[in-house]
């Protein structure tokens, strides 16, 4: 229980290698995988979701040790300590993916969170969190995913230069996101592709987006002047899957 609360923290995550799941969707989700090292729920809630918990070991708890293992505002008293999935670049590459996500410095968790539930919606191979980005399995991005961290892959890689570099050197095509791009999303094609979407505040840096293949932009007939990254990402995401689909017909 005392190692659990410890899991709230990032510098408890990553030395355990292990994070907290909170609910029973992202519970559920976790006992699918088979992540889930240890079980905590508060009597009510071990009756109310006992058919989600059959065959797991479960840790009865009282209401006050539940809250301090929740970081929402109304617990529902059930929290899983689940073990982080073992995924790394080379194991990404090894399997020739054909679309990645690529969120460059982004530190919402929320939208970050969204952004991982956008990806798995759209089929891409995985989410790779590039530069100075959030921890994915901070509480909000988990709940923002919803469950989705459990589906697609996401791993984080800091030196984002050295990352588009690999990226490159695997066959993808570097597409960049920027407000005024050259090419047009309504233009992408099926090739295999990593899609590079900057941060809130300040979208890609420069240096960066100059190593893509192409720099893409939305088009936007509206007011808005921008659009936050995962809105981007779900429209540049969908138009990757439908180049696919349409090349597969």
């Amino acid at each position: 229980m005392v190692a659990a609360v410890k899991l709230h923290r990032h510098t408890g995550r990553r030395r355990a290698a292990r994070f907290l799941a909170e609910g029973p969707n992202l519970v559920e989700a976790a006992l699918r995988r088979g992540l889930v090292s240890e079980v905590f729920a508060t009597e009510a809630a071990a009756k109310r979701f006992a058919d989600l918990l059959t065959g797991a070991t479960v840790e009865l708890v009282t209401e006050k040790a539940a809250k301090a293992l929740s970081d929402t505002v109304t617990p529902v008293g059930l929290v899983a300590v689940c073990e982080q999935p073992t995924v790394d670049l080379d194991g990404v590459l090894a399997a020739q993916p054909t679309m990645l996500a690529v969120p460059v410095g982004i530190s919402e968790p929320g939208n970050a969170g969204t952004l991982i539930r956008v990806a798995d919606a759209m089929g891409a191979d995985a989410v790779v969190l590039a530069g100075e980005s959030v921890d994915p399995y901070n509480g909000k991005c988990l709940r923002a995913s919803a469950g989705s961290i459990f589906s697609v892959p996401v791993l984080s890689e800091p030196d984002v230069l050295q990352l588009v570099s690999r990226l490159k050197a695997a066959g993808l095509q570097i597409l960049a996101t920027v407000l005024d791009g050259d090419a047009s999303v309504d233009d992408v094609d099926a090739a295999p592709t990593a899609w590079l979407f900057g941060a809130e505040a300040h979208g890609l840096a420069e240096e960066v987006a100059a190593l893509a293949t192409a720099r893409v932009r939305i088009p936007m007939p509206g007011q808005a002047e921008s659009l936050n990254v995962a809105s981007a990402a779900a429209i540049c995401l969908y138009a990757s899957a439908r180049s696919r689909r349409i090349e597969q017909r």
